[in-house]
């Protein structure tokens, strides 16, 4: 890769280990319904100059129905769910349960119909990942809170289905104006629940730089940036932050809210990120030479999991 492919790719990877660290800090002093509400709602406002630039609306006509299937699978489920686990789970914890995507999507791909050969080698990587997921789970190792697990677990299950649709449904939709549109969604889905809920205490400073810093570091520009990788780099390449980002939560979680790094959480990330680089491994392919003008397809954008 070039300098310039290695420096997004680092960069897309760190800013998406980023979120369960800035999750952590809202949630202390934020309901989870407005940390989400605030991220998608200044996320799709920064987005929206780049959509309609991309098209705005009208690229999404004919596909409202699977917009809308991608959107809850992919934010207004897995966001809410992610932010209330973390009520009681460490950042390290929730980053690591969601490096489980690509084993999800090698269970998911069997039931709906995907009936190519499996390789060994990905079966062994499932199997090598929920070993360490059961590591990671240990007794006392949760923060004896099941379902904050369980919700992180549906998060994972979420973000492994949605990139069904996107492949089946959303192939010839710009990314940008999708994920605008999604955004945008999710906030106005929040929005009454906001309301309803409210009057809400101004937060203290350090929880509204982390709800800054989710919609804009974490939503907006990296979704930009992951955008102007898949170009530089292709698509296969860019899944390569999805392995970063467990390392980056974890190292954050220790360093900013001093959570233990226990030999037993190492153990689990390297057995979590074997697994996970087995198990979503592919064949590999005949190169095909790309047009001078690559398109980015909802597809592409939909092959690492925002979070």
């Amino acid at each position: 890769m070039s300098r310039r492919g290695w420096f997004l790719l680092i960069a897309v990877g760190v800013i998406w280990g980023i979120p369960y660290l800035l999750i952590k800090i809202a949630v202390t002093d934020v309901t989870p319904v407005m940390v989400v509400f605030v991220r998608t709602a200044l996320g799709a406002l920064l987005l929206l100059p780049f959509a309609v630039r991309g098209g705005g609306l009208r690229v999404l006509r004919g596909h409202w129905r699977a917009v809308l299937g991608f959107a809850v699978l992919e934010i207004v489920l897995p966001w809410i769910l992610l932010s209330n686990a973390e009520r009681t789970l460490s950042s390290s914890t929730t980053g690591l349960l969601v490096a489980t995507v690509p084993i999800a999507a090698v269970v998911l791909g069997r039931l709906v119909g995907d009936r190519r050969p499996v390789a060994l080698i990905r079966w062994v990587g499932l199997l090598v990942g929920l070993g360490g997921v059961a590591l990671l789970l240990g007794p006392g190792a949760a923060g004896g809170d099941p379902w904050a697990v369980t919700q992180v677990l549906l998060a994972a299950l979420g973000y492994a289905t949605a990139p069904i649709i996107a492949d089946r449904a959303l192939r010839d939709v710009p990314a940008i104006p999708l994920t605008a549109t999604c955004l945008g969604l999710t906030a106005l889905a929040y929005a009454p629940v906001v309301l309803l809920t409210g009057p809400h205490p101004w937060p203290p400073v350090d929880a509204v730089l982390a709800l800054v810093g989710l919609g804009a570091l974490c939503t907006a520009l990296a979704f930009v940036l992951f955008f102007r990788l898949i170009v530089e780099v292709g698509a296969a390449r860019s899944t390569l932050v999805a392995y970063l980002n467990p390392v980056v939560a974890v190292a954050l979680g220790a360093l900013v809210l001093d959570e233990a790094i226990t030999a037993g959480v190492l153990g689990a990330t390297a057995l979590i990120l074997l697994g996970s680089a087995a198990a979503s491994r592919r064949p590999r392919e005949p190169d095909v030479p790309s047009p001078p003008d690559e398109t980015v397809t909802a597809d592409e954008s939909a092959r690492v999991t925002p979070t």
